[in-house]
């Protein structure tokens, strides 16, 4: 599920002007945002051998990626997930199934914040 749903994810945010790069699991996640320095991270929170809860904790010890927008995505929707997300260091929390109109609308909000 987690390609086929970065796929529908990217494919949406591409059509709306915008330039995605996909990371399959945590560890890719990480070196793709090293690479790319991105504006902002839609961070899935079920991510394979490095989950997505652990990867923004990474990415927040690192001072370069300290204040970019990390919005959590997780199908589980459990009571105190949200809370775990934003310890973690998720500026926002969506819970699946997402609403990508929504999702884009979120984004750009975060993304002014940042100028």
């Amino acid at each position: 599920h987690i390609i086929y749903f970065s796929h529908i994810i990217s494919g949406y945010f591409f059509d709306h002007g915008y330039q995605v790069i996909v990371a399959h699991n945590g560890f890719e996640a990480l070196a793709r945002v090293e690479e790319t320095l991105p504006n902002i991270i839609l961070m899935d929170i079920q991510m394979p051998k490095l989950d997505g809860l652990e990867t923004m904790r990474r990415l927040r010890e690192d001072s370069r990626f300290a204040s970019t927008p990390i919005i959590a995505l997780t199908a589980l929707a459990m009571p105190g997930d949200r809370e775990l997300c934003l310890e973690a260091g998720a500026s926002e929390y969506l819970s699946k199934p997402v609403n990508l109109k929504e999702l884009v609308k979120l984004t750009n909000t975060l993304l002014v914040r940042e100028l």
